[in-house]
């Protein structure tokens, strides 16, 4: 009939199924299982065990059921038992969050470290054949097992990507992506030449002559050998996650290839919300701002939507245009959509989001097959 949350002295039991005339309040043995736990039944009684061997619940046999007194959990455990998320909310919040790892997705529940997602087990039942396609890379080099940095922005890495053979929206061609080493909080920035490079730097350092400004406060320029991306390799690592992401978010959703710098953008802010830092247990948004972020307002990038057309007159039967959802204004609390009508993006708050068929993953086909295809769009300057 519904569902709830059942708080009971040290136990709380998340999305409970409540089931009209049942006798008995049930215990699913398979969500203990899901939730790596333990199961134990003996003749007269039963445990729920953790990995390491504690113990969290014991029940005991009347007739041919093995009954759990929660009162009698001790006032120094506290459980919590999660309930097993459905396949479409799997399958939703891992592209909402960029085609991030379920195992992830688990540790941002269990260390509370985002707030909007659901308290869930997420599982994949079958493979992403997205993630398949666009997660392809070569055998993993060792990280470097001290770290470098003690504070926020004491050494960035930094590397130019391109060209691309396809322009974006905004005759993009390059992407110069800055990784900071201590929070691994990610900045991309898009160009039109190399030779703009210097500008776009000393715009981010917020100086007039980059290299002035790096030796006035003993900041040294470091190479790495030629051909020899190993030497930088927690900046590579770094690389390889976000592009495979982008790759993977732009196969899942058929959308031209001149959306790319879109998809990357998507693809960096969701990350530096979700990635947790394997020294920190935090994600980069907490270290850099010292707040946990909220990933509620997430959404499928590619999806179809709908936004509050504000912008002219417009008589009572035209108040709304159709777009997709492309990502998030780095500048205000916004969307960003691509108006098919006017083949222009915008930024709006007003809208509303159809994740409905973007969030099915029954097959190996992209879900939204020919919303754009690239032939059909007209780039506008």
């Amino acid at each position: 009939m519904g569902y709830g949350d059942m708080v009971h002295n040290n136990v709380t039991i998340k999305k409970v199924s409540y089931v009209e005339g049942l006798r008995h309040n049930l215990f699913s043995i398979g969500q203990f299982c899901d939730k790596d736990l333990e199961v134990n039944f003996k003749a007269t009684t039963c445990s729920v065990r953790t990995e390491e061997g504690e113990e969290l619940l014991v029940g005991t046999r009347e007739s041919d059921l093995y009954t759990i007194n929660l009162s009698n959990v001790q006032t120094d455990k506290q459980v919590c038992l999660l309930s097993k998320a459905t396949m479409q909310q799997s399958w939703l919040w891992h592209r909402r969050l960029s085609h991030l790892n379920f195992r992830y997705i688990n540790n941002l529940v269990r260390g509370k470290l985002v707030k909007g997602l659901p308290e869930l087990k997420y599982e994949r039942e079958h493979l992403c054949a997205a993630c398949e396609k666009g997660k392809m890379k070569r055998a993993p080099h060792k990280p470097k097992p001290e770290p470098s940095t003690s504070a926020p922005l004491e050494l960035l890495h930094m590397d130019l990507c391109g060209p691309m053979r396809t322009q974006s929206l905004g005759e993009k061609k390059y992407i110069l992506v800055i990784v900071d080493d201590y929070s691994r909080y990610t900045w991309v920035k898009f160009l039109r030449s190399k030779d703009e490079t210097p500008d776009v730097l000393i715009t981010f350092l917020k100086t007039t002559q980059v290299e002035e400004y790096l030796e006035s406060v003993g900041i040294s320029h470091q190479y790495s050998a030629a051909r020899t991306p190993q030497q930088n390799g927690m900046f590579e690592r770094r690389n390889h996650t976000l592009f495979e992401a982008a790759r993977t978010m732009l196969s899942q959703s058929d959308l031209p290839l001149f959306l790319w710098a879109e998809v990357v953008s998507t693809a960096c802010y969701t990350q530096n919300r979700s990635m947790i830092h394997s020294r920190f247990k935090k994600t980069p948004y907490a270290l850099i701002n010292n707040r946990t972020p909220t990933i509620k307002y997430f959404h499928i990038f590619g999806c179809k939507c709908f936004v509050l057309n504000d912008r002219e007159s417009l008589n009572k039967f035209s108040a709304t245009d159709e777009g997709i959802f492309i990502g998030y204004s780095s500048t205000s609390t916004a969307y960003r959509i691509y108006l098919k009508k006017s083949k222009t993006v915008i930024e709006s708050i007003n809208v509303t989001f159809d994740e409905e068929m973007a969030s099915e993953q029954h097959s190996s086909e992209p879900v939204i097959t020919g919303v754009l295809a690239s032939g059909q769009i007209r780039w506008k300057t």
